[in-house]
């Protein structure tokens, strides 16, 4: 396994092995990443390893030699099937997209992790009405659509060492993005609210178990001018002023 980075928090050291979470990481959401990674270390009651995802890293490692496809919006859109890999085929680990935004604890999603499954994620049920998505990637629409973007790995699974980097860099975009390596049954359900899809997913008020956990902007972020005034950009922005505060200090210091 190559250099990864990783970082870690730890409210209680050493008391328990850190939960490593893999970020997707592209170079134009550079910001993206750190305001995501600045929500989960914020609000995390436990040790977390937050790694991301690096393409460039990846190819001078002799990991990822795919090319790019015409298809592909981001730079680990084949990438992020490689976290069994990262992770040493041990224990769980977690995948998530740099487009997120965590509002809640990582130790209640860490909780819901059942032995019995290869891998848990939000069942999503979504077709995108744009054609277009972010900076003008074209939006594909296919069966699971973004079930990808969350998931939870359990790495040890004996299905989920198909996942070598030479599967990863030749398998077709429906083997990996629909899980085709995997039955039904072996794939396990995590409540919407963890992958809360901005223009899609709605809060019932009154009916907290529809409170998002963690906002998905999958259309496009504050980031990105044409999205500054999407739903919840504003919950993004006061995270990303705090992130830039902390940043500024630390460089100070």
């Amino acid at each position: 396994m190559g250099s990864c980075n990783g970082e870690t928090h730890s409210a209680v050291e050493g008391l328990e092995q850190p939960f490593r979470i893999f970020v997707g990481y592209d170079v134009s959401e550079d910001l993206a990443y750190e305001v995501c990674r600045h929500s989960i270390l914020k609000r995390s009651s436990i040790p977390v390893e937050i790694i991301p995802i690096k393409q460039a890293d990846l190819r001078k490692n002799g990991v990822y030699w795919r090319e790019r496809g015409q298809l592909e919006s981001t730079e680990f859109s084949f990438s992020r099937f490689l976290t069994p890999y990262l992770a040493n085929y041990k224990g769980w680990a977690m995948f998530v997209d740099c487009d997120f935004l965590y509002l809640a604890d990582i130790k209640e999603l860490r909780d819901l992790i059942d032995n019995k499954y290869a891998i848990m994620c939000v069942h999503h049920d979504y077709a995108p009405k744009e054609t277009t998505k972010m900076d003008g990637a074209v939006q594909t629409v296919y069966p699971r659509k973004n079930w990808s973007s969350m998931v939870l790995y359990n790495c040890g699974h004996p299905k989920n060492k198909v996942l070598t980097p030479e599967a990863v860099n030749t398998q077709t975009g429906a083997f990996l993005h629909r899980f085709q390596w995997l039955e039904d049954d072996e794939i396990g359900s995590i409540p919407f609210v963890w992958n809360f899809l901005e223009g899609h997913n709605k809060s019932v008020e009154g009916d907290l178990s529809t409170l998002p956990k963690a906002i998905h902007y999958t259309r496009g972020g504050p980031w990105f001018e044409a999205w500054k005034n999407c739903e919840f950009a504003d919950l993004w922005l006061k995270e990303m002023e705090e992130y830039q505060k902390e940043a500024k200090k630390k460089s100070e210091e």
